[in-house]
């Protein structure tokens, strides 16, 4: 399949088989960035624990810098007396098995 002149100039401005720290790697994607907007990173990190053992558990927490959308709207699926506590909370939209 044939590439774009930015993104084969990309690939010969960095080595594929050198390994780069966290900050080193995050310069590394900005100086290659070729679109003149804010792109997408995806990250994948291999950290050697077996999850099936309690000692072993990764958990975290992103705080976002801000929000994807403009507009929070809530949606409940919900029948009965928990419809009108819904509407109550701030529920924007509140249905049962219509809203699917």
């Amino acid at each position: 399949m044939a590439q774009g002149k930015k993104y084969t100039d990309a690939t010969k401005r960095y080595d594929r088989d050198a390994l780069h720290g966290v900050g080193e790697a995050l310069e590394l994607v900005k100086s290659l960035a070729p679109a003149k907007f804010d792109e997408t990173v995806e990250v994948v990190v291999r950290l050697g624990v077996d999850p099936r053992k309690a000692d072993q558990m990764v958990r975290g927490i992103v705080a976002l810098p801000s929000r994807t959308s403009k507009d929070l709207r809530i949606a409940v699926f919900a029948a009965g007396d928990a419809a009108p506590a819904a509407r109550e909370a701030g529920a924007d939209l509140v249905r049962a098995e219509d809203l699917a």
